[in-house]
């Protein structure tokens, strides 16, 4: 495995790469819903690169980035043992150099759900996803279902403006509890990790009630809400039903929903997600 910093080191390796080539962009702190995405990279393309770097801009002024979880060298010796080809640990200089002013914005989906709380975290993730695909030049990139908004938005990037790139987006790699695998779970008290699978309960007490008849999205999001009202240490943020495209509240389920929420525990932040109907 290469590992490389300068952009000059990337493209001479780059070159070097079968293709067609795989990208897996991440923040390091790497877990197995990383992992995962990785291994499906290594079976649909002949070389993959992955890239760590915690990216600035996408983190508001009172989120976690100076606290935020990092381990290159255990990240190196993930990255190594699941066969990637090329590590790209970018600084912040190189990806942000001096008098930097040039941002990507996708607008319409990015309004909504992690858009209306977080403002101006998908500008900070649309411009370093562009600037990777750019250095690296990858023929696909792999992304998680649990960032499910993310992926809307880097899809709408891609064909807005031409990319020729193919998203691919992953299942999410859950704990046996049902926890969502997330880098920030760390972050969690006792207390509040043994209250965290509450949010796929909810999720899934909603795909029940879909699945015995219920299209109302409103009374879908009152099922995952009362689930979490079970304890006090869950903090809704936001509770949605909506179209998995265009990411707008929906009245009714009549094709496809997007069941997703946002709960604070203390000062950990998690996200969650599920599709309607079940993927296969």
């Amino acid at each position: 495995m290469i590992t490389v910093t300068t952009l000059t080191e990337l493209r001479q390796a780059r070159v070097s790469l079968v293709e067609p080539v795989g990208l897996v962009p991440t923040m390091g702190y790497l877990h197995e819903g990383h992992l995962s995405l990785v291994r499906q990279a290594r079976q649909e393309c002949a070389s993959v690169i992955a890239s760590i770097f915690v990216n600035p801009t996408q983190f508001g002024p009172h989120e976690d980035l100076r606290s935020y979880p990092r381990d290159l060298p255990r990240d190196l010796y993930l990255l190594a043992n699941e066969g990637v080809d090329l590590v790209w640990t970018p600084s912040v200089d190189i990806m942000y150099p001096a008098g930097f002013q040039t941002w990507v914005t996708v607008e319409e989906v990015t309004s909504r759900l992690e858009g209306s709380q977080r403002p101006g975290h998908f500008r900070g993730v649309a411009t370093i996803v562009a600037k990777l695909f750019n250095a690296t030049v990858p023929h696909k990139a792999y992304f998680g279902q649990k960032d499910a908004q993310q992926a809307v938005v880097i899809r709408r990037m891609v064909q807005d403006l031409n990319i020729p790139v193919q998203i691919v987006v992953c299942p999410i790699v859950r704990e046996a509890d049902g926890l969502a695998m997330s880098s920030r779970n760390v972050y969690l008290s006792t207390a509040e990790r043994q209250a965290a699978p509450l949010l796929y309960r909810a999720l899934q007490a909603a795909q029940d009630a879909y699945n015995e008849g219920e299209r109302s999205a409103e009374r879908l999001r009152q099922i995952m809400q009362s689930v979490l009202a079970e304890t006090n240490l869950a903090q809704p943020q936001y509770v949605s039903c909506a179209d998995p495209e265009t990411l707008q509240e929906l009245d009714w389920v009549n094709e496809r929903a997007l069941l997703s929420l946002a709960v604070y525990f203390g000062k950990t932040r998690l996200i969650d997600n599920l599709l309607l109907p079940e993927q296969e």
